[in-house]
């Protein structure tokens, strides 16, 4: 028999205060047996039979995910996370720590216990860990989730002592520990409400209280037809032009002639040419994510429409940084990044094979086979020396990295280029996972970190692919980045800055 089902208990000495405790306990568990709470007897039963291996809260993790909003799915997976690290220490360390039996059934009515009694040891409880594990990590990224979900949660762990196979004290433990397994995940992995960015600078935009005078141009092809109606709903005023990926410049430019504020629905790379029209135009963007990754929406502060309606509805707004890449005839804008080397040849490649066996296999086939070349995809003069590179990346601002969350910004307007080197060498793989463990070290034999406003190339290998905010274009011979700070104005609400 294994140490988590072994109830031998070792008769203790006398001790006065843990005697008094115990005896509470009990006489806590003998009121709760002796309550008959109208349809109690038919509900908790079930529902604690339900929880068994957290059946229940990856059901209810499904359907808050169902809910298709960002927060709700990054809700669900902290919820799931919490339980899977409550559950791993519950059952590797807490059952084995304090070999308590559980309660006798006598004061329990027939009806309320369960037809399967449980064989491991009493403290502290599991069910309640998992419960309160799942409700905390849903409420600290989303307390509208979490709220529906706690009163489900309290009502699993009340379960456990009404039906009779745990004491008072150890479904209290168990949910200390089940939150405290969440507050431990949000340290590794911080929430978004945590990396919010600061709110500035300021700028004066129009206050649009039913939308009027917003054009919202909405890319068809991301499917969030939805989303935007719902944002019509909070500014019914608004209008709505819908259309496909290859008509998106021509309709933005129709829409930045009569609106006083232009709107964009889409990825990142729609929101770059809608950015391009906006300040061609000098109007204020108002930028609702429509994506897979929306990077610059969620690092702007932007999830919804409700944040979106919000802001446009009082006046709310931000300037922005934007970056700019020019090589010979080409030139371009960039809200996000810009990089040469292997990324630029992994976005080709993917985009080769995502029709036929879509996105993420085609995302790890195009891995492959970018890494297995023995080439340097980029070669390029750097201070006067020429240096063959795996990857160079700039990011429109400084990008942190939080706990194990992937890297972001937590500021679009101080005024640097985040600018990252891996150099080239043997065994590519090896190199730029190394770099992505480093982070932004100065000095690294496979990696190199510096901020700077402006950077130069030279000697760039013709026709070397550049990829900017997920688009790709060819350059060569001299390549200049650059800042363009805060030259760009866009709405988000200013709540809590």
């Amino acid at each position: 028999m294994s140490p988590d089902v072994d109830l031998t208990v070792l008769k203790p000495g006398r001790h006065a205060l843990r005697d008094r405790f115990l005896s509470l306990d009990s006489r806590l568990f003998e009121f709760a047996a002796e309550q008959h709470w109208p349809y109690a007897e038919r509900i908790l039963p079930r529902l604690s039979r339900s929880a068994n291996h957290g059946l229940l809260w990856f059901a209810a993790g499904a359907v808050i995910a169902a809910s298709r909003t960002p927060r709700a799915r990054r809700a669900a997976v902290r919820g799931l996370a919490s339980l899977s690290l409550a559950s791993l220490t519950i059952n590797t360390v807490g059952k084995r720590s304090v070999r308590r039996t559980r309660p006798t059934l006598d004061p329990v009515p027939l009806v309320r216990q369960l037809k399967r009694q449980p064989i491991t040891t009493s403290f502290p409880s599991g069910h309640a860990a998992s419960a309160a594990a799942f409700a905390t990590g849903v409420a600290l990224e989303s307390p509208a989730w979490g709220l529906a979900v706690a009163p489900i949660a309290w009502s699993v762990a009340l379960s456990r002592v009404y039906t009779g196979v745990h004491f008072p004290s150890d479904v209290l433990a168990g949910a200390a520990l089940g939150a405290g397994a969440a507050f431990a995940v949000r340290g590794m992995v911080p929430t978004r409400a945590r990396q919010v960015p600061p709110a500035r600078p300021r700028t004066d935009v129009p206050a649009l209280t039913e939308g009027d005078g917003l054009i919202v141009v909405a890319n068809r092809a991301a499917g969030t037809s939805d989303r935007v109606h719902a944002l019509l709903d909070l500014l019914p005023r608004a209008e709505l032009v819908e259309c496909e990926p290859a008509d998106i410049a021509a309709e933005l430019d129709k829409a930045a002639a009569r609106a006083q504020v232009l709107g964009v629905c889409g990825g990142d790379g729609t929101v770059n040419a809608a950015a391009q029209v906006a300040l061609r135009h000098d109007l204020p963007l108002a930028v609702l994510p429509g994506g897979t990754l929306n990077h610059f929406a969620l690092d702007l502060g932007v999830e919804s429409e409700r944040d979106v309606g919000r802001a446009v509805q009082r006046g709310e707004a931000v300037r922005v940084d934007v970056g700019r890449f020019r090589s010979g005839a080409q030139d371009g804008l960039f809200l996000n990044t810009c990089s040469l080397g292997v990324y630029p040849e992994l976005v080709r490649e993917r985009d080769r094979f995502a029709p036929r066996i879509g996105d993420w296999p085609a995302g790890v086939v195009a891995a492959l086979r970018v890494l297995r070349r023995d080439r340097h995809p980029l070669q390029a003069e750097v201070a006067g020396s020429s240096h063959p590179l795996w990857l160079l990346f700039a990011g429109n601002g400084t990008y942190h990295r939080l706990g194990l969350a992937p890297a972001r910004r937590l500021n679009l307007a101080d005024g640097v280029l985040d600018v990252r080197v891996v150099h080239g060498g043997r065994r590519p793989a090896l190199r730029l996972l190394a770099a992505a463990v480093a982070g932004p070290l100065t000095r690294s034999p496979a990696h190199a970190a510096v901020q700077v406003g402006r950077l130069r190339l030279t000697g760039v290998t013709p026709g070397a692919l550049l990829a900017y905010d997920g688009e790709v274009t060819e350059v060569g011979g001299e390549v200049t980045l650059e800042k363009l700070p805060e030259a760009l104005t866009v709405y988000r609400p200013l709540i809590g800055s």
